[in-house]
């Protein structure tokens, strides 16, 4: 196979915020998928007609961008699955400048302007990595993520595409999680779309349907996968936390009253909230 690399800038609306961008990707990246690696955070790729590596380094005014591809065909996509990861083409002015109408917001908004929702590059493999992170710590879903890569992944190079069907007999987790697992397999084997042009409502709908899947799993698949700028956690511990800190309501339902004000951009409120605590996915690490 003769692969193509190609490197392009990819430009940005300032501000942005790195901090929570990168440190998500890097703090929750699956050994053998993803690395961080001399300021690069590097990626396999499924695209249409084969596979790439991406590899993304933040500067002050664009990332810039290094794709390698199986099928050189592939670029225009693949350039446009790293500025959705990146949430690059937000409009950062119109989020700030909304979320700072609530005064316990604004300060953290002036503090770190230009947050992104952090995303994914491959909606079906967010969902199953939502599905292993479940009730776990972030370092024991990449644990559970990286065992089922070695098992199953297809070697790209020195890495690995994420497997998307399997067997969930081979997962070390408890029986109910691999009875959820193999429902939302099957549910990507009929057909659910997880992509970013997926009509919004039916795949809430969808995944809604699935055993073991709650408001949180859903939501955070809503955000990640689909880039839903509305999606919300009100159940999150984190944001729950962070609520009551602040002086917002912490209760969840109460907080939903409180957040419509925050709409249509209740994602960048969470990760404003998340920001507020002392977590790896924070930071960047030095």
């Amino acid at each position: 196979m003769q692969w193509k690399t190609f490197s392009k800038r990819l430009s940005f609306q300032a501000p942005l915020c790195l901090d929570n961008l990168f440190g998500h990707l890097i703090a929750t990246a699956v050994p053998g998928v993803e690395e961080w690696r001399n300021g690069v955070y590097r990626r396999t790729l499924r695209l249409p007609r084969g596979y790439g590596i991406a590899s993304l380094k933040p500067f002050p005014d664009h990332i810039a961008c290094t794709v390698e591809l199986s099928d050189p065909r592939d670029l225009a996509t693949a350039l446009d699955l790293c500025r959705f990861l990146l949430d690059l083409d937000v409009d950062p002015v119109a989020v700030d400048t909304a979320l700072s109408t609530d005064p316990l917001l604004a300060p953290l908004v002036a503090a770190a302007p230009g947050r992104r929702v952090p995303r994914t590059v491959d909606g079906a493999e967010f969902a199953i990595r939502a599905v292993l992170g479940q009730q776990v710590s972030t370092k024991a879903a990449r644990t559970h993520a990286a065992r089922l890569v070695a098992a199953c992944g297809t070697a790209v190079q020195d890495l690995f595409l994420f497997p998307l069907d399997f067997d969930p007999a081979v997962l070390a987790v408890p029986a109910s999680r691999r009875r959820t697992m193999a429902a939302l397999l099957a549910a990507l084997r009929s057909g659910v779309d997880l992509s970013p042009s997926a009509d919004r409502a039916e795949a809430r709908a969808s995944l809604s349907s699935l055993p073991g899947f709650g408001p949180w799993t859903v939501e955070t698949i809503l955000m990640r996968a689909l880039g839903d700028e509305d999606a919300f956690l009100p159940t999150d511990l984190g944001i729950r936390l962070a609520a009551e800190a602040l002086g917002l309501p912490s209760t969840p339902a109460a907080l939903v009253r409180r957040a419509e004000g925050w709409r249509p951009w209740r994602a960048y409120a969470v990760q404003h909230l998340w920001a507020t605590g002392d977590h790896e996915v924070n930071r960047i690490p030095a």
